[in-house]
């Protein structure tokens, strides 16, 4: 596959603060790429870097082909952008938001209104189309937005935290339609702070923390190589755990990561461990057995959670 996007040690400083600190990553055609981690990572600011709201400080950003200091239009213009807010025109209607953004790529009227029409349809928008942005549930707006970021026909998307503050159902309603996006073949750049959502969209992702990349893989790859199979999670404060656990679970092979609220334990053998767990002082009613999972590989590496 041909790289879309390639960085090597980018660098992003404000001040004496380093936002994002010497990364490098490949992003190639037609792949959904994540950036997995919790606010001021690093992500969002990667991503102002690739879609021009910022210029590279240090290092190479290659998007298409071209090596870029700050995203010149004619690369801008092949970029469909979702930004983490809603930025929809309140005074416009659903198909008049469509239009008014075609005309910021000169589109010409016929066209744009038969690509708003074809977009409207395949976001399931065709029936709001006449309908008052201020009227949409928050589910309906991010589809908008989507559709936005497509009348331009771009050839890679960047989603910055599509679905924050979506209810479940139209959150899984969004990440159908971002699929059936890949499958026309476009390329997809996803920021995120859900592992959910990481792992249902996401052929690749790197796990990006204080600005650095912590480690890059496909979400299964990346449980199955880093962390153990199974994890037994013991919901207790720190404070309330018997002294002594993290030694003697080690006795059983068992990786333990400590955190205020509750405790996780790595293990190759599950239930063996789970058999131990009176001997060691837990009671199993407050301990979930369970198999590992991309959150667990986050937590694992850097010993904090995903806070938003």
């Amino acid at each position: 596959m041909q790289a879309i996007i390639e960085a090597k040690n980018l660098i992003k400083r404000y001040n004496d603060f380093t936002a994002v600190n010497g990364v490098d990553f490949c992003i190639d055609e037609g792949e959904c790429f994540g950036f997995l981690g919790p606010n001021g990572a690093g992500k969002s600011t990667t991503m102002r870097m690739i879609y021009g709201l910022s210029r590279v400080d240090a290092g190479e950003l290659t998007i298409l082909g071209e090596k870029i200091s700050l995203t010149p239009p004619a690369v801008k213009a092949q970029l469909g952008i979702v930004p983490q807010e809603d930025n929809l025109d309140p005074d416009l209607t659903v198909m008049e938001n469509l239009l008014a953004h075609a005309r910021f790529y000169g589109i010409p009227s016929g066209e744009a209104e038969a690509r708003a029409k074809e977009l409207l349809e395949f976001m399931g928008l065709d029936v709001k189309s006449d309908d008052d942005v201020e009227s949409l549930s928050g589910g309906l707006k991010r589809r908008l937005v989507i559709a936005r970021a497509l009348i331009n026909e771009p050839k890679i998307v960047i989603l910055d935290e599509p679905t924050t503050g979506l209810d479940p159902a139209a959150r899984h309603l969004v990440w159908q339609k971002l699929r059936q996006l890949k499958e026309r073949g476009i390329s997809l750049l996803l920021t995120t702070h859900y592992m959910e959502e990481a792992s249902q969209l996401c052929d690749r992702l790197v796990i990006i923390s204080q600005g650095k990349i912590l480690a890059e893989g496909s979400p299964a790859w990346l449980v199955q190589t880093l962390i153990p199979p199974e994890v037994i999670q013991v919901n207790l404060p720190s404070t309330s755990l018997p002294t002594g656990l993290a030694e003697q679970v080690k006795k059983w092979k068992a990786h333990p990561v400590i955190l205020p609220e509750m405790t996780f334990l790595f293990t190759p053998a599950g239930d063996r461990l789970w058999e131990q767990l009176p001997s060691l002082g837990l009671n199993p009613r407050s301990c979930i057995h369970r198999p590992s999972n991309l959150e667990d590989v986050y937590l694992t590496l850097t010993g904090g959670n995903l806070g938003q």
